[in-house]
């Protein structure tokens, strides 16, 4: 009797250490066919994604393209010009799977292409001069002085220019400052103070990176920050490259490069 029970004892142990055997062989393979799922998922090869950027979110955006393709290996294009232009090639081509505008009013001239968009950072208009402010230009109204030289971007074709325009109308001033020319970018804005072209410029925030330029403290133009949006486009060919580049839109290490840059995070609700 003493040796049956010995023989049970044995065979129950048996099976308890071949089930616990199975059981986390299953576990462990189980875990890496999920890591391998989520491995295939991120991996893009192959395929492709079609991005329009305006000009002065180049340097930021050029980062956060190039980060994604060497995560991914997606093939991303990304098309930098000004928001006239975007929406003109948008149109005629009717080709692309997202538009990043520098504010969402650029986003109604195509809105028949928009299928969604979400908010990605702070885009905020400064009055910006030489170093040192040797004209002495502490809000916008000191750009009527005699002898103060401005440039402004196109008002027709560029977010800051439209911004600078309406501004400057509000004030009742826009046609009582020297106006020396226009520009189709942000960027070109500050070239024309470094280059002595004028002596003050409205301008993206983020673009003001030269020592030879600096801010004026003012509040003027607080009540004309405006919205970086992210649009997915209804002509996109490229579904999960789309989805998966929105979703690392969202990610800490994006929003530490916009930061990086100058920009402001906008608030979540």
């Amino acid at each position: 009797m003493k040796k049956f029970i010995n023989l049970l004892l044995v065979f129950m142990l048996s099976i308890c250490v071949v089930g616990c055997s199975s059981n986390s062989t299953t576990k462990s393979s189980s875990s890496s066919d999920a890591s391998s799922a989520k491995e295939a998922e991120l991996s893009l090869e192959g395929k492709d994604l079609k991005v329009y950027c305006g000009a002065g979110m180049t340097k930021p955006f050029e980062e956060i393209a190039n980060i994604f393709k060497e995560k991914t290996g997606c093939n991303i294009e990304v098309t930098y010009a000004n928001a006239a232009q975007i929406q003109t090639q948008i149109k005629t081509s009717e080709e692309g799977d997202l538009f990043v505008a520098g504010a969402e009013d650029e986003l109604k001239p195509v809105s028949d292409y928009v299928t969604e968009s979400k908010k990605l950072v702070k885009h905020i208009p400064v009055l910006a001069v030489a170093s040192g402010n040797p004209k002495e230009i502490n809000g916008l109204k000191d750009l009527t002085k005699d002898g103060v030289t401005v440039v402004l971007a196109d008002a027709e074709s560029t977010p800051i220019g439209k911004i600078a325009k309406k501004a400057l109308s509000n004030l009742k001033i826009y046609k009582k400052i020297d106006i020396q020319a226009t520009t189709s970018t942000a960027p070109e804005l500050t070239n024309a103070i470094e280059a002595g072209e004028c002596d003050a410029v409205i301008v993206w925030k983020e673009n003001v990176k030269s020592d030879k330029v600096e801010i004026v403290e003012t509040t003027d133009l607080d009540n004309y920050v405006k919205v970086i949006p992210a649009a997915s486009l209804n002509c996109s060919e490229n579904e999960e490259s789309l989805k998966e580049f929105l979703s690392y839109l969202d990610t800490d290490e994006v929003k530490a490069i916009w930061e990086k840059y100058g920009y402001e995070l906008v608030a979540e609700n």
